[in-house]
């Protein structure tokens, strides 16, 4: 028999507003249409959300699954992760997880020193990009990543993977925190840029190219905020980072909610898994997105962007992940870190605070 939830007396956010109290129904794994009998959850006083993507994020055990189903996320896109077996492990569990697998790095950079690091990983001429492209995709990546950092890839390695993973009919994404990097990444002709600089606010020739090509920015501002504090560097170039997001959203470039949460030890604490997004959101309404915005950010944009249609919003038919929440998180965006219940894809979840 379908198991069925009846949730009354609720506002829904529809990606602009929130409806007047209504009732939304789960049946099975899916939003149903019309009234049903079910396990009834009183909604009064709560806003009902799209279940919670966060567009980046880093898995290393089941304790990560764990902490980012607890804060609302059903969905994660994680953007390193090795060997794929371990990807695979992950395969099927809460949150619904995407992987680029092992990333496209250059030699002697911070990222080839990372404990266990695959060497196929390491790329030192434009010819190695298809081998490298071709690899993950057998191993199943969703998309294929390409760290740049400092002059490690030349330009012509860049354009060789971010075409080859084209090639394949993937989403390319490129990491890059500094001015250089991010330029290079947009000429390349990256799909989804992560991180934001922090040596520079982004040009205007640079975030225009983004517009005219239909790129897409994950800025990480809570990772690039966790680097500035933990390491004590300057606060303006978190400045940097924050005006960066402002100059992409105000001229048109999406701009989707993701941490770099990672659990692994680090030269600083880092963002973590339990309540980052929740963060994220709210630096993205300091940098100036408004709390609709932020909440597209983490809804329905990732899901278009990443081609996930059946879900990101509350519609009849799609996918059953939801997140109910105490207060309204247009008026105040921390509204999203009070978690009152959640599902995926109609399996109710553990959330903080549930000592059930």
């Amino acid at each position: 028999m379908t198991e069925t939830t009846v949730l009354t007396d609720v506002r829904v956010f529809d990606g602009a507003r929130l409806t007047e109290a209504t009732t939304v129904t789960i049946v099975g794994d899916v939003i149903g249409e019309g009234a049903e009998a079910g396990e009834t959850v009183d909604g009064a006083g709560a806003t009902l959300l799209p279940g919670l993507f966060d567009a980046h994020v880093h898995l290393l055990t089941g304790d990560d699954m764990t902490a980012l189903a607890a804060w609302g996320i059903t969905t994660a896109l994680d953007m390193a992760c090795w060997p794929h077996q371990r990807v695979e492990s992950f395969r099927g569990g809460v949150p619904d997880i995407r992987s680029a697998g092992v990333p496209a790095i250059g030699p002697g950079g911070n990222h080839s020193r990372m404990l266990g690091m695959p060497d196929d990983a390491i790329i030192t001429a434009p010819g190695q990009a298809a081998g490298f492209v071709a690899r993950r995709v057998a191993e199943g990546s969703d998309y294929i990543k390409v760290v740049i950092e400092d002059d490690l890839l030349s330009q012509e390695i860049i354009d060789a993977l971010i075409a080859e993973g084209k090639a394949h009919g993937k989403l390319t994404i490129a990491h890059a925190s500094s001015l250089d990097s991010y330029q290079r990444a947009v000429r390349a002709g990256a799909d989804v840029v992560t991180h934001v600089p922090r040596d520079a606010v982004l040009d205007d020739e640079t975030i225009a190219r983004m517009v005219e090509h239909g790129q897409v920015a994950v800025p990480t501002l809570a990772m690039m905020e966790a680097v500035v504090n933990g390491l004590g560097l300057p606060a303006a170039l978190y400045g940097n980072s924050r005006d960066s997001v402002t100059a992409l959203h105000a001229a048109g470039v999406p701009v989707l909610a993701g941490t770099d949460a990672f659990s692994a030890p680090m030269p600083f604490p880092p963002v973590a898994h339990a309540g980052g997004l929740q963060h994220e959101l709210d630096l993205l309404v300091q940098a100036g997105l408004g709390n609709a915005e932020a909440l597209n950010a983490a809804t329905s944009l990732p899901a278009r962007y990443f081609g996930l249609p059946d879900r990101g919003r509350v519609a009849p038919g799609l996918r059953a992940d939801l997140v109910l929440v105490d207060g309204d998180p247009l008026t105040d965006i921390t509204a999203t870190g009070r978690i009152l219940r959640a599902w995926s894809a109609g399996r109710p979840l553990t959330v903080k605070g549930d000592t059930a």
